[in-house]
């Protein structure tokens, strides 16, 4: 199935706490969008790599997504190798996405810089024609580059380059976090606390998504970083919509 947009995430719960709310605003202007995440998140502190599966599928269905696959690298010791690499350009090149999205280039926990960067280095080999692929079927994957690479913003604070309007969709992205129940605050599981078990930790989340909404005049926003400038071929699309 060819996506319009493939968001990355090293872990199950990336994407939903990132951009979920993009991806429900282009699925709901008729894109065809999915999700690859890197690892199972076996190394978190609660829940098991089932478990989280199951989460995942149901935030999934929420997010009405294309595709959601998980490549099952290692959790916290996933590489930017060439091993690693090729697994990424396989995706790529399955999905041929014209729009990615990966986690930011800098972040609390390490596998989301590197996860940026394996993107970013994957993305650019993908497009080498020397560099041979096969996929599902052991079949020769054609050559594929994505015309864009942007990196959402996560738990530090980033500035980013544009941001989206998710005001429409933010009850959404939130029941699509909320999906990861041994994750997030829930007072009914015996687990230990954690960083993003708090309260406190999705507030931040509503308070973030607050602050770069009232960048552009909106409720709520997800912001973006990206490497390529953006242009216009006209004044008439760089005109303001949001008002």
């Amino acid at each position: 199935m060819k996506l319009d947009i493939l968001a990355f995430g090293a872990h199950p719960d990336d994407v939903e706490l990132s951009c979920a709310g993009t991806l429900l605003v282009e699925k709901n202007n008729g894109k065809k969008v999915g999700v690859v995440d890197l690892t199972q998140g076996e190394l978190g502190t609660r829940g098991s790599a089932e478990i989280r599966k199951k989460e995942a599928m149901a935030a999934a269905e929420i997010l009405q997504l294309d595709i959601r696959e998980n490549l099952k690298l290692p959790d916290g010791f996933f590489k930017n190798d060439e091993a690693h690499q090729l697994r990424i350009i396989q995706a790529i090149r399955k999905y041929q996405p014209e729009i990615i999205l990966c986690n930011a280039p800098e972040d609390r926990h390490p596998d989301h810089g590197r996860s940026a960067q394996l993107l970013e280095d994957a993305v650019f080999l993908a497009g080498l024609i020397k560099i041979k692929t096969t996929d599902d079927n052991n079949e020769l994957q054609g050559v594929w580059r994505p015309s864009y690479v942007f990196n959402y913003v996560q738990d530090r604070y980033l500035h980013p380059n544009f941001v989206i309007d998710i005001s429409d969709v933010m009850e959404q992205k939130l029941s699509s976090i909320r999906a990861y129940s041994t994750q997030f605050n829930n007072p009914d599981l015996n687990e230990p606390q954690t960083y993003i078990s708090t309260p406190d930790f999705l507030e931040s989340i509503i308070y973030r998504a607050k602050m770069y909404g009232k960048m552009i005049g909106v409720k709520y926003a997800e912001g973006y970083i990206s490497k390529k400038m953006i242009g216009f071929n006209n004044f008439d699309t760089f005109i303001k919509q949001i008002t």
